[in-house]
């Protein structure tokens, strides 16, 4: 019985001491870039009164400064940026945000009511001036991924005189519309595998089964049936400890139930029709989340100086995590595109 006592204290000491060993490797830090002029920094910052996290790299800080509006609402990029980012911070000044209620930035006392897409989009153009600011840049580069794109479609119309470019990553268009083609699609890869529990959840579940179904049948991400590698990713990520790793999934839900649409009523694409910047919409061929035939017929009937479509053959929604090198390419191939010393048409 003593040794069995002494086997299992043994066990726990090193069980403990691992799990300090794990804590202390994963303090939420980012990596150095080397050079003088390079800048890494995971800050805090008050923006609308609440504190929130940005990540800001790059190695050269007179380069172009490019931000990330994330997903969701409420699901964070910034611990998805060391997979494919890297590539990016050569010819970029390159800040994550994850926004209130979301990632980093969430806990449990933010005002519930405060979370409407007015205050994130104020809380947008509150950082956007900081950077602007810390910077040294009039204007800067956005890019927003799906819930993101939204958003970003939003600010650069309504103040396209910030920005050089913007770049919809899985542009959402019109969710009612894309609802009914994810549905669609999800219906027809059931009945073709015979699938008979994704069609119980769909006829039981509605909208509520569309995650699950749309990543088992790879209209989430190209060639994976779930999300082990995103949470995979979570771990390794530099910047996210791992209390921090909690609160994707916490910031999510919490995000998701209080956002209120109070900045337009009705789709985007009935709303933003013109904007006065180059924009490139980002599309994975394979996305049933914000589907790709919604994001063509935007880019058809959108107004702009400059506008083009990048497809991505073996993307759905995260083409910047399926298809990274591409990805790079097309976002640094921009520098040559968009006229870098004009301004917005009046």
């Amino acid at each position: 019985m003593r040794k069995a006592f002494k086997r299992l204290r043994t066990t726990l000491v090193i069980v403990l001491l691992l799990a300090a060993v794990l804590f202390w490797v994963k303090r939420p830090r980012t990596p150095k870039i080397r050079g003088t002029e390079a800048v890494a920094a995971l800050e805090k910052v008050t923006l609308g009164g609440i504190p929130q996290w940005i990540l800001i790299r790059g190695e050269d800080r007179t380069a172009p400064v490019l931000l990330f509006l994330h997903g969701g609402p409420g699901m964070p990029m910034m611990y998805l940026a060391h997979t494919f980012q890297r590539r990016l911070e050569d010819r970029f000044v390159c800040v994550q945000w994850d926004q209130r209620g979301a990632g980093k930035s969430f806990n449990h006392n933010i005002p519930e009511e405060s979370l409407s897409v007015e205050q994130i989009l104020a809380d947008a153009l509150e950082l956007i001036g900081l950077l602007r600011e810390l910077f040294h840049q009039e204007r800067i580069y956005l890019a927003g991924h799906s819930w993101g794109s939204y958003l970003g479609m939003l600010l650069v119309h309504r103040h396209p005189e910030f920005f050089r470019a913007f770049i919809g990553i899985g542009q959402v268009v019109d969710e009612a519309r894309g609802q009914e083609i994810t549905e669609r699609f999800i219906r027809e890869q059931a009945i073709q595998r015979n699938d008979q529990e994704a069609l119980l959840e769909l006829n039981t579940q509605g909208h509520a089964a569309h995650e699950k179904w749309l990543f088992k049948f790879g209209g989430a991400l190209y060639g994976k049936t779930g999300y082990a590698s995103f949470i995979w990713a979570g771990i390794r990520a530099p910047e996210y400890g791992l209390f921090d790793i909690r609160k994707v999934a916490q910031g999510s839900s919490f995000s998701s139930r209080h956002m209120q649409y109070d900045a337009i009523a009705g789709p985007l694409i009935d709303h933003v029709t013109a904007v006065r910047i180059p924009v490139y919409f980002f599309a994975g061929r394979h996305d049933f989340i914000t589907p790709s035939e919604l994001v063509a017929e935007y880019f058809r009937a959108l107004e702009a100086p400059r506008k083009r479509v990048v497809w991505f053959e073996r993307s759905a929604h995260f083409p910047f995590y399926s298809e990274p090198e591409r990805f790079a390419r097309e976002v640094k191939s921009l520098l040559g595109d968009v006229p870098q010393g004009t301004t917005p048409h009046p």
